[in-house]
């Protein structure tokens, strides 16, 4: 009687040597499970810093735009704000107009708002480039004449080159000092939407009027006169 069995059959001495040569070859050029490249881990690294450097830098502009709204809408609602406080490069050094006790500033100077502490303020933001700044230049330098030693005029030049700043103010012969703003820091700290703008601050500092756009003789001595008949 014949018996069956499974036969195996031995494998050739080609085969097992092409098997051993794939098993020793192919491993060797793939990186272990679970492991990343060193360039790739530095190129993920920097890209989460730029997200979060962006990210930062969108909250900062957010805090300041908010800052100088949240300023505009405390003046509209006679909260009589504190004027934020600013140090700017004097660009026209003429103190005619101004009491005799602040008269020690030169040109080679800066000026803060904290330096007029003590005197009621008419703070005009203009740019040389601006059309509304030309035409509203003789009412300011008409009121700041009449004021002279009782209420301190200043320019703030913003957005602008100095130099036209300069050339600016020597056609329109202001009798007042002027600072040149760099940087958009003040501009935000006071809401600024445009130019010109004017705010009119008592002698503590506090902002008790504001106007938007090209001011008028009359809005001026309005302003004036908040600001002097403020204790406050």
């Amino acid at each position: 009687m014949r018996h069956t069995h499974d036969v195996r059959e031995e494998p050739t001495r080609e085969a097992t040597a092409a098997g051993e040569t794939s098993s020793l070859e192919g491993p060797a050029h793939e990186p272990p499970p679970g492991r990343r490249s060193p360039i790739r881990i530095a190129l993920q690294a920097m890209a989460l810093l730029l997200v979060g450097a962006l990210l930062g830098l969108l909250v900062f502009r957010m805090v300041e735009s908010n800052r100088g709204r949240n300023l505009v809408a405390a003046i509209r609602a006679h909260k009589k704000p504190v004027a934020p406080d600013f140090r700017h490069q004097i660009i026209w050094p003429h103190f005619e107009t101004w009491p005799r006790s602040l008269q020690t500033f030169s040109a080679s100077e800066t000026l803060s708002r904290r330096d007029l502490q003590g005197h009621p303020v008419v703070l005009n933001f203009w740019a040389s480039w601006c059309i509304p700044c030309k035409r509203e230049a003789p009412r300011l330098n008409a009121s700041a004449a009449a004021h002279k030693g009782q209420v301190v005029f200043l320019g703030v030049d913003i957005n602008d080159f100095s130099g036209d700043a300069v050339r600016f103010l020597r056609r329109h012969r202001v009798n007042y000092v002027s600072v040149h703003a760099r940087g958009s820091a003040t501009y935000e700290d006071y809401g600024l939407t445009g130019l010109p703008e004017t705010y009119f601050l008592t002698a503590r500092g506090r902002i008790v009027a504001h106007t938007i756009g090209e001011i008028t003789s009359s809005g001026i001595e309005d302003g004036v006169a908040q600001s002097l008949g403020e204790a406050t």
